[in-house]
């Protein structure tokens, strides 16, 4: 039986990205599965008794190493700040390509902290900064100190030590560009080094502990449970900062969408389940139903998205236990539709992340592609003809082409990059200033433009011709002939109209990255937790790859 893919009309709208989960797809998860075999090393270990001091970890294979530095520094409580303009954090990170020396370690004592201020080399990959969880981190050591371990209970309700505050790569003031390292087989995958960083850091907030508990107490201190320190993971405060990158990388967010797409499509068009992958399925959905219970948020808009969630699993366990028959044939295609028909949007995608989890064979070759050479389709074939660029435009963009921008409500918001910091923000364009400083982020009401004008020119002219006379918007003709390559590269939604959610945008690029605990709090930033369940390094070569549904318990 042939599936056909899913369409982007559909698949593509807001709503819809923004109820992605993670999935065997996701970087994180992704990531330890290829980083199972390497060398993990605690190289230095120099805190003082506040946890103040330096850290080195390694991981290495073969030639290859990658270091990460932690610098843990005095932060007094009226510092300490998750907001982008924050100048101070508990600590700061740097991933470093290969072994530092007592020289880089040094030199980047004075500049690592001062993050995007201080200056960096290409030896330097990614750059971080994280913030402790005051309550939490305080209870674990005073726990640790007096020969117990902390309150399960409180941990489960937060779910890490630290959060952090923004990771950087690719070339962001001074790291390395990403020329340099694209070609590393083992770090192919989108997001590697970023992984990477995450991942260290938490095993580092977990030493931290373990160490304040010591030398507060050496007679009665314990260390962290292993099986709490697993799950455990890595929180982050994540703003409108990361919204504007599905927008500016469309072959990226293609192979993104596709690669979960074209899964999709695979795992429906099995004819034949076998009983212990259908198993397998059935017992990551089970576990994952007592993980989102887990789920705390004062969002009232979130907590009605576990609400409907949970309630629509409920609705499909028991389809499954009482009214579906194994023995038919494509079963996971069975189980699709009845989704489609009886579940919301958040459990649609929701099953549809579960599904991938029996199947590595579909999924791992599918991992390899979900990276892009974005510059090899920078180019716009400026021999083609008007009459083509315009069927493009009707084909990939009808809905688009639907919309009334002579509106207020649907022109309503304009993007621009705040003057402190350099990072992308969303304003009111009929209350605040600014509109002039636009950034070419509204691909909707610009497409709209771009078809209003072919619309006057002759459809035998060349599109060469007609960016000589109209410049303004090459950056969504290219866009146009991009998506008529690559069909998800398009958000077929309005990014400026008062009906725009921000954190979903946030929340389709967090899914891939593996976040779960969406906890937003406004609808422009929220929190996340990251690697929560994940093994620890010295487990990396022996673990469970449905580790994210384990729950703290």
């Amino acid at each position: 039986m042939e599936i056909n893919l899913r369409s982007p009309n559909i698949i593509m709208k807001l709503s819809r990205l923004g109820s992605f989960h993670q999935s065997k797809l996701s970087f994180l998860r992704s990531f330890l599965k290829e980083f199972k075999n390497w060398e993990y090393k605690r190289d230095l270990f120099d805190l003082n008794k506040f946890g103040h001091g330096t850290a080195v970890y390694s991981l290495k294979k073969d030639s290859r190493i990658y270091s990460l530095i932690c610098y843990a520094n005095e932060l007094k409580e009226s510092e300490r700040s998750d907001r982008v303009i924050a100048t101070k954090w508990d600590a700061a990170f740097t991933l470093y390509d290969g072994v530092p020396t007592k020289y880089d370690i040094e030199r980047l004592r004075n500049e690592v902290p001062k993050q995007e201020i201080g200056r960096l080399s290409y030896k330097e990959l990614t750059l971080s900064r994280a913030n402790k969880s005051i309550r939490v981190f305080n209870h674990v050591v005073e726990s640790l100190s007096n020969g117990k371990q902390p309150n399960t209970n409180l941990l489960s309700k937060v779910g890490y030590l630290y959060r952090t505050t923004a990771v950087y790569g690719s070339g962001k003031f001074g790291l390395a560009d990403r020329f340099r390292i694209k070609n590393r087989k083992e770090i192919y995958g989108p997001f590697r080094l970023e992984m990477m960083l995450v991942y260290l850091v938490r095993q580092f907030t977990f030493d931290q502990v373990n160490y304040m508990a010591k030398l507060n107490n050496p007679k009665l201190a314990v260390s962290l449970d292993k099986n709490i320190s697993r799950n455990l993971g890595i929180g982050n405060s994540t703003g409108l900062g990361m919204a504007p990158f599905i927008v500016n990388h469309p072959t990226l967010l293609n192979n993104w969408i596709f690669a979960r797409e074209k899964a999709l499509k695979k795992i429906r068009e099995i004819k034949e389940v076998k009983k212990e992958d259908f198993d397998l399925f059935v017992n990551c959905l089970k576990k994952s139903v007592k993980n989102i219970t887990s789920w705390n948020t004062d969002s009232t808009y979130q907590q009605n998205k576990i609400k409907n969630l949970l309630n629509d699993l409920n609705k499909f366990i028991k389809f499954i236990e009482k009214d579906f028959n194994f023995s038919e044939e494509f079963l996971f295609n069975k189980i699709y539709l009845w989704t489609e028909k009886y579940s919301g949007e958040e459990c649609i995608e929701y099953i549809v992340s579960l599904m991938m989890e029996p199947y590595d064979d579909i999924i791992d070759p599918l991992i390899n592609q979900m990276s892009s050479e974005e510059e090899k389709y920078f180019n716009i074939p400026t021999d083609r003809k008007i009459e083509e660029l315009k069927k493009i435009l009707e084909e990939k963009y009808s809905e688009i082409l639907k919309i009334d921008f002579s509106k207020k409500e649907n022109n309503k918001n304009f993007w621009f990059i705040s003057k402190n910091k350099e990072e992308p923000r969303l304003a009111d364009r009929f209350k605040e200033n600014g509109a002039e400083l636009e950034q070419p982020l509204a691909i909707a009401r610009d497409i709209k433009k771009l078809y209003d004008l072919l619309s006057k020119s002759k459809n035998s002219s060349t599109i060469g011709k007609f960016l000589s006379s109209d410049n303004n918007l090459r950056h969504v003709v290219r866009r146009a002939f991009i998506s008529e390559k690559f069909p998800y590269s398009e958000i077929q939604d309005n990014t400026i109209g008062h009906a725009i959610v921000p954190i979903d945008m946030l929340r389709l690029k967090l899914s891939f990255f593996g976040a779960v605990k969406f906890d937003p709090r406004s609808d422009k930033w929220l929190r996340i937790c990251m690697f929560q369940g994940a093994p620890l390094p010295s487990e990396l070569n022996n673990h469970n790859d449905q580790w994210i549904y384990n729950s703290l318990n």
